[in-house]
């Protein structure tokens, strides 16, 4: 069956996924090939000195997303979407979307950026002796608490924003267990919220006198392929305010953007890892056993299908990077060169290829925003060398190209080199790979191990959506997950892999002893900088 075909008989399947800068839409056929896309871009707002995005801007930008998928449908097929076989969204993991009874939100969402939380994960970490991240939605609903936010008496419904958006489509209060296992640790045997420590902050918080209990306010955990409820009519119509869009098609697990990029990279199956790259950053390696302890620096979440993932997050990746290409752009245009981006990245990118192995010795600090990994509450991007350093254009972009990733080596260094953890393929996705070769070679000197990336990743994390989708909705033989992916959807695809050679690897070892030996300079920009 053809695309148009495929979309006129209502078989094609939808991924929506809720990013930091943009909102994606990737449609699929029957044999999960992407056959069209829509996109909106959006972003964050500091108010009240917290990142948020507006339940406005949520459904003005998902409407507009799927709007111009529906653009493309008409002018590439000449058909209009009716009906769909599935559809699953996804999302920025974790944050604090509070509801009352009525289903009014009670806070603005605070998003996975923000680092107020310090004071709750530390106290929940000791309670539960578990790494709880500031992000985490039980980080912020505590901390609202010692806060004495009025607002958290009122709490009916505490979710993420896959969450959010999930339930106003289809009426569902539902969370797939891997963003699940980031609003309060998930026990691996039961794919359930940790029964241990839903009781200890139960317990907690007994002092306040709140009516509800926390598993009263969470919402349930569904593995993947299990079925999250179908598009209700006023779902249809907040989706597709046009009104083509018919209610009835079935919707599975939302899920967060880890569990999306791990589906669509083929790293659900235990010893394999992927990292995602784009404003933010994040390593995800599915772990055979749980760590020997915890890492204030390592997550610990789970794959769609609820296998343990230990997880390095970090808040800042390729923005820096990204404002510096922005720079010599501004000069092109100065020069009166007409620039096209596309080639503006590739040969900055690829001369970064030339410089030394340690960048000269020069540093770059790529914080945008607070680094929980390395202690910092918030973020000044710096740019440090002294006198007798290489400074030149080649060592200057390796060394922002290294900044984007030091953070990820930290917290890495630590699951290979403390722990022990083997990993038979790390599959790399987003922007930072979209110049062939290049951020791959990075990736690979920094955790000094192969990197492969796919054809297919550039697709994102929308369509790992529409892939578990798919999954829910294309899979007879009720195949696991890891199976279904191998089998159906990569068929033995493991993409083209580069290994950093030793230099490059004891050049990026030298690199980042200074990068931590300097982190004290980064320290006193925040406090002298305001």
């Amino acid at each position: 069956m053809d695309a148009k075909e495929t979309i006129k008989q209502g078989k094609a399947v939808l991924g929506i996924e809720f990013g930091s800068t943009r909102i994606k839409a990737v449609l699929i056929d029957e044999n999960n090939k992407p056959i069209a896309q829509g996109s909106h871009e959006w972003e964050n707002k500091l108010v009240n000195n917290l990142w948020t995005y507006s339940i406005e801007a949520i459904w003005h930008g998902v409407q507009d997303c799927y709007s111009d998928l529906r653009n493309e449908v008409k002018d590439r097929y000449g058909v209009e979407i009716e009906s769909l076989a599935a559809i699953g969204v996804s999302a920025m993991m974790h944050g604090y979307m509070p509801f009352d009874k009525e289903g009014n939100i009670l806070a603005p969402f605070r998003t996975w950026r923000n680092t107020n939380t310090g004071k709750a994960a530390a106290e929940l970490s000791e309670l539960f002796n578990y790494n709880i991240p500031l992000r985490w939605s039980i980080s912020h609903l505590y901390q609202a608490i010692l806060n004495k936010e009025e607002h958290v008496a009122k709490i009916d419904f505490l979710t993420t924003l896959a969450g959010y958006v999930h339930w106003q489509l289809t009426g569902e209060k539902v969370l797939g267990v891997g963003d699940a296992s980031g609003m309060i640790p998930v026990d691996p045997e039961t794919k359930n919220y940790s029964a241990k420590m839903v009781e200890k902050f139960d317990e907690l918080i007994k002092p306040y006198g709140f009516k509800w209990k926390l598993e009263d306010i969470l919402p349930k955990s569904l593995n993947a392929g299990e079925s999250a409820g179908y598009l209700t009519e006023e779902g249809a119509k907040k989706l597709d305010p046009s009104g083509h869009l018919k209610p009835g098609i079935p919707v599975c697990p939302p899920e967060g953007d880890a569990g999306t990029g791990m589906v669509a990279t083929n790293a659900v199956k235990q010893r394999t890892g992927n990292v995602s790259a784009g404003t933010s950053s994040f390593s995800m390696i599915v772990v055979e056993k749980d760590l020997s302890k915890p890492y204030e620096m390592i997550d610990m979440v789970t794959t769609p299908d609820g296998s343990l993932v230990a997880m390095v997050h970090c808040n800042n990746c390729t923005s820096d990077l990204n404002a510096w290409v922005s720079i010599f752009k501004e000069f092109q245009v100065l020069m009166g060169v007409q620039p096209d981006m596309n080639e503006l990245y590739g040969k900055l990118y690829n001369y970064a290829l030339t410089g030394d192995t340690d960048c000269g010795g020069l540093i770059s600090y790529n914080y945008f925003s607070g680094e929980p990994v390395t202690g910092l509450e918030e973020g000044r991007p710096m740019f440090l060398r002294s006198v007798n350093d290489k400074f030149n254009l080649a060592n200057f972009m390796r060394a922002h190209l290294f900044g984007a990733v030091s953070v990820l080596k930290i917290g890495n260094d630590i699951l290979f080199n403390e722990e022990k953890i083997k990993v038979d393929r790390i599959t790399g996705h987003g922007g930072l790979f979209k110049t062939k070769g290049v951020g791959q070679r990075i990736l690979s000197a920094a955790l000094n191990s192969p990197i492969s990336v796919m054809e297919t990743a550039g697709e994102g994390g929308a369509w790992g959506m529409a892939l578990l989708a798919s999954y829910l909705v294309n899979n007879p033989d009720k195949k696991t997950l890891p199976d279904y992916l191998d089998t159906v959807v990569f068929s033995g695809n493991a993409g083209e892999s580069i290994t950093a050679s030793e230099e490059e690897v004891e050049g990026f070892n030298r690199y980042i002893k200074s990068y931590i030996d300097c982190i004290p300079v980064e320290k006193k920009a925040v406090e002298c900088k305001k």
